[in-house]
């Protein structure tokens, strides 16, 4: 199998920025406008993403574990009652053992590690994406919401302007009261919608600063518009960049081999173990005297040999084993059948997004525009009445809050598509 270079000093050099910047949350906090600025500050402050590093990094240190070795192990025994030898009487007996796994098994061992550390550092990757997509998500929400707030309050003073309208006709008894009266109705229901805006404000912020790590009830300014810039793909290649760059397939490919790796430990776990070691006895001189080597301790190299009897027990590990190995593969062929088929619904969602705005900015509202010009003409003409003139208003507000948020759709399902990608596919562009 190919082995993969893993990208330690990546991760290192990000820790590094993690834990040297504890001033970056009250610095950054203030100036957030642009969505980069937005994706910098989450990614060095989340609380999921941080846990996910130390994760990552909890499992790398687990490859020096594997490759280690058994503890050697020390026996010391004292003779209660002295073994009396022509040499002298036997009185403590010290060993040392040290015990060696079956040929592979370190290998196989570290490799497994290995695996599952960079099954780990992947599982960071994605969460990074996904905290990327959440982001994405919130910060179009609220640009959105800046945005409604703007068009509303321009159709507020149109109205408003309507209003001044139907007060000079009605002075000179163009018109009637009526149409001063629907003019305050309206006025009284786009403030009212307003007001309703203004105070969605204060959710959508906690929700930023959830991803944030910040508290709930923090401000953040307004962001600046971001220029919507338009992607075009097919899903043949959207299907490829997931299969290529997905992290979570990824991960699941390392945990396939990690889970590979685990099915040959259960290989070897029926064969024995082998150890060497040495004691050492402690006698003492002779009584009787003129005894060659009076007092010599004796030395007595070891060998140990585990005798794996029990059959079943090995049998079963092996079929745990294989069963663990075929989980792994079926769930990273359903993660991909699951990823596929959630592109293709997010691929028509995106497409169906950008037609619509396309059809809004191009067509309809430069339309609506024209209608409510020509609708207040008509109207201090006398040719159409007030009602006609506030419902070209309404469907200019329609249309234009429509735009808006066919627009912050888009955004939000690229944000979802380059997630399942695992790369960037737009580049936007602050105003």
């Amino acid at each position: 199998m190919k082995r993969r270079t893993f990208p330690v000093a990546g991760l290192i050099v990000l820790f590094f920025i993690q834990s040297t910047c504890p001033s970056q949350q009250s610095e950054d906090g203030d100036n957030l406008q642009t969505l980069q600025d937005y994706l910098r500050y989450a990614s060095l402050n989340n609380a999921e993403l941080k846990a996910k590093f130390e994760t990552w990094k909890a499992s790398v240190e687990q490859i020096p574990q594997a490759k280690s070795l058994p503890d050697p192990k020390f026996t010391y025994g004292y003779f209660l009652e002295e073994v009396e030898t022509r040499v002298g009487p036997q009185r403590q007996k010290f060993e040392i053992m040290q015990t060696f796994p079956w040929f592979g098994v370190i290998e196989a061992r570290t490799d497994e590690a290995a695996a599952n550390a960079k099954a780990a550092y992947k599982r960071y990757e994605a969460k990074k994406l996904e905290l990327f997509q959440q982001a994405k998500y919130a910060f179009y929400e609220y640009s959105y919401l800046a945005r409604a707030i703007e068009i509303t309050k321009q159709n507020l003073e149109l109205v408003t302007h309507f209003e001044e309208i139907a007060l000079s006709r009605y002075t000179t008894s163009i018109t009637s009261h009526p149409d001063i009266i629907r003019a305050q109705i309206e006025m009284a229901v786009l403030e009212d919608r307003l007001a309703s805006l203004k105070e969605l404000r204060p959710a959508i912020t906690a929700k930023l600063n959830s991803i944030l790590n910040r508290e709930a009830s923090k401000p953040l300014p307004w962001p600046k518009s971001p220029e919507y810039q338009q992607v075009s793909m097919d899903f043949s290649q959207l299907y490829a960049m997931i299969v290529k760059n997905n992290p979570d397939l990824q991960a699941l490919e390392y945990e396939v081999e990690a889970a590979r790796n685990i099915e040959k430990l259960a290989e070897k776990k029926s064969y024995p173990q082998l150890g060497i070691g040495v004691s050492y006895i402690d006698t003492a001189h002779a009584r009787a005297s003129g005894v060659d080597d009076s007092g010599k301790d004796p030395v007595i190299g070891m060998v140990s040999l585990t005798l794996p009897l029990w059959v079943d027990n090995y049998k079963a590990a092996r079929r745990q084993a294989k069963a663990q190995l075929n989980q792994k593969i079926h769930e990273k062929t359903q993660t991909e059948n699951t990823l596929a088929a959630e592109a293709q619904q997010l691929l028509y969602d995106f497409e169906d997004s950008n037609r619509k705005i396309t059809l809004y900015r191009d067509v309809i509202i430069p339309k609506a525009k024209e209608m409510v010009v020509a609708s207040e003409s008509a109207y201090q003409a006398g040719s159409i009445d007030f009602l006609s003139l506030i419902d070209a208003q309404r469907l200019l507000l329609k249309y234009e809050l429509f735009y808006q948020r066919s627009l912050a759709e888009s955004a939000q399902k690229l944000a979802k598509i380059e997630m399942l990608a695992g790369t960037q596919l737009s580049v936007i562009e602050e105003k």
